[in-house]
């Protein structure tokens, strides 16, 4: 299965740059913008995953002509609302927007319409507002994904599907939050003897506030918890260092999960410590972001939709959106070496040190 997954990826990214990269092309041929200006808006940088957005997003833009104007709001919804002011002032033709505040960037979307400039949501969708595009991870394969893991963990300790299970969720009413979790709640329908004792928010996605809540949840439940689901890398490592203090830090005691596969959490995994990844793979998301972002600035009268082949539509509780959505890969202790490392996200000398 893991190795269908790596596949996968790689006819993706080989697939899904080279048209979108012509898209670009064909732009400047018809006598687009030549130099458009971009804007790429994130939330954070608090993970270490948007150093690579960041520079795969710029690298591409860059070569196909875009000058690309970036902040990032460090998770402040007031700060990010300037932002989009900023680069609405400096002239972006288009933005592409990571919504700090996935229910209320509608109103941002709205504000960059008015002036003729159109919006691209960029992994996390904002709900029940407007919105001219979206690219996007397989959220929702995340969420199942773990807990595919998950019940086949139960079935190799316990010999069925039935334990005590903990949904540690990132920014309160975060839809990309809310898609990974609910392949969780799917599960737990299909399994009524896992029991979900808890399923908490965090704001930031912070690490620290994970780790305050599994240190409550393990006093109250005395540590009889099984496993910790969670969004992303941040709140499972938040996690595990509540469970070190507990000497429960070991993928045979308590199943952790999480998303976004940062370098200490692969090496968590690899040293049998956290028992899943889900690898949200960075390049073909912000490439294709890049490619269609510059494709929609040099052809300003085209519909977005006609600007994003293989897109399908996705209502985002107001409007049906463009979506192009990418993969998601699972990484184990066994599929390190065909995931991660043949994918060229880390070295072996990275993960395993020049040891191995």
């Amino acid at each position: 299965m893991f190795e269908r997954y790596a596949l996968r990826l790689r006819f993706a990214i080989l697939a899904g740059l080279v048209p979108g990269i012509l898209l670009g092309l064909a732009g400047y041929a018809v006598g687009g913008d030549a130099h458009p200006k971009v804007a790429f808006l994130l939330k954070t940088m608090q993970e270490e995953r948007y150093v690579l957005d960041r520079r795969e997003f710029t690298e591409v833009a860059e070569k196909l002509g875009a000058q690309v104007l970036f902040a990032s709001a460090g998770n402040d919804e007031e700060r990010q609302i300037q932002e989009v002011e900023e680069v609405l002032q400096e002239g972006a033709q288009v933005i592409v927007l990571q919504p700090v505040n996935t229910g209320t960037a509608g109103a941002l979307v709205a504000m960059a319409n008015a002036k003729g400039v159109r919006v691209i949501g960029y992994d996390s969708m904002l709900t029940n507002g407007p919105l001219d595009g979206m690219v996007m991870q397989d959220s929702w394969e995340v969420g199942r994904l773990q807990s595919e893991a998950l019940v086949a963990w139960l079935k190799r300790k316990y010999g069925r599907v039935a334990g005590n299970l903990v949904l540690i969720m990132g920014q309160p009413g975060d839809s990309n939050a809310q898609a990974m979790s609910s392949g969780v709640w799917e599960m737990l329908a299909k399994n009524p003897d896992v029991k979900l004792l808890a399923a908490r928010s965090h704001i930031a996605w912070s690490p620290d506030a994970a780790r305050e809540t599994a240190e409550s949840l393990l006093r109250k439940y005395r540590d009889h918890i099984d496993a910790f689901i969670c969004n992303n890398s941040g709140l499972a490592f938040g996690v595990i260092q509540a469970l070190r203090d507990e000497g429960l830090a070991d993928a045979t005691k308590v199943f952790v999960a999480g998303a976004d596969a940062d370098l200490r959490n692969i090496r968590l995994v690899a040293e049998g410590v956290q028992s899943l990844e889900v690898w949200k793979p960075i390049k073909p998301l912000a490439e294709k972001a890049a490619e269609v972002a510059v494709a929609v600035a040099v052809h300003p009268d085209e519909p977005v939709a006609k600007l994003m082949p293989g897109a399908s539509l996705r209502s985002n509780g107001r409007v049906d959106v463009p979506t192009i959505v990418t993969p998601v890969i699972p990484v184990t202790k066994e599929t390190i070496d065909s995931t991660v490392i043949a994918g060229g996200l880390f070295t072996r000398e990275q993960i395993f040190g020049k040891s191995r």
